[in-house]
């Protein structure tokens, strides 16, 4: 088992604490610790995320294994996966070890210097990352999550690009090649990129964080726009509706609504349906 178990404060494996003494039985039912995952526990005041899942999945893990893939990713600039997605896992094809309900176990063969340690948990190293996030995971999370992790510089573009055509007879070299060329890391947040994959895959392509001016004047920066057309689409997440910020938003689309420019203006709700965005998109673009 790894040596890790104390470097987590606040998150511990219930039968090694019972075995120490630190707890009873009765004591780890009764005081409200939050069960990580199948044997694992957490101080109850600890926010239940997916950090906090992969930091129990760590005091499991055999020798060898390491978190990998999507979970990995956020260490190295990604967006976290949800608290309900699986805890990814990547462990060599001699390690019999299926792993507890919520994680998803991926046999594979690591190599010494695809491995590292960050906050004193074993992850799979970036570039290693990027390519188990872009094979094992639906196309539009895995560009969001290497979005992230090019913005964040913790694996560049031509790293990539390199990676994905030297990728040949690996396992996902397909998804690989198809979720590269869609990196762009000027989207400022995962529904960004999902937002202009959906775009891009229908025709779209948008020109991302693009600054509109009007006779040299910086009139505002739009999440997406298509110049010739001068219509602009603007994904509102939650800081849209901080105190102040309503007021400058509305003081922007004035200006480019003044300026000759259709806004299209999106929010979380929207994403559950992006067809419908893409055919809003298109038949403003038609029109103009």
């Amino acid at each position: 088992m790894s040596g890790t178990k104390q470097l987590l404060p606040g998150v511990f494996v219930g039968s090694h604490a019972i075995a120490e003494g630190l707890l009873t039985r009765g004591q780890l039912r009764r005081r409200g610790y939050r069960r990580v995952v199948q044997g694992v526990y957490a101080d109850p005041g600890l926010a239940f995320d997916h950090r906090l899942k992969c930091q129990g999945v760590t005091l499991l893990l055999p020798d060898g294994a390491v978190i990998g893939g999507h979970s990995a990713a956020a260490w190295f600039g990604a967006p976290f996966a949800a608290a309900g997605d699986p805890v990814t896992v990547l462990r060599a094809e001699d390690v019999p070890w299926k792993g507890p309900r919520g994680v998803r176990v991926h046999q594979t063969t690591l190599r010494p210097d695809e491995r590292t340690v960050v906050d004193g948990l074993p992850l799979s190293s970036a570039l290693r990352t990027a390519w188990d996030v872009a094979a094992l995971e639906p196309l539009p999370v895995a560009v969001a999550a290497l979005d992230g992790m090019v913005r964040a510089e913790s694996i560049g573009l031509p790293e990539l690009r390199v990676m994905a055509a030297q990728g040949m007879g690996r396992f996902g070299a397909a998804r690989v090649r198809r979720a590269v060329p869609l990196v762009d890391p000027r989207a400022e947040s995962a529904p960004e990129s999902r937002v202009r994959v959906a775009l891009v895959l229908a025709g779209l392509a948008p020109e991302p964080q693009y600054e509109v001016r009007s006779g040299g004047r910086f009139l505002a920066r739009v999440d997406f726009a298509w110049p010739e057309a001068r219509v602009a689409l603007e994904y509102e997440g939650a800081y849209h509706f901080e105190d102040g910020q309503i007021v400058r938003d509305e003081e922007r689309m004035c200006r480019l609504r003044a300026a000759g420019w259709i806004v299209i203006r999106i929010s979380a709700a929207d994403l559950r349906d992006l067809e419908a965005v893409v055919e809003k998109v298109r038949g403003i673009l038609v029109a103009r």
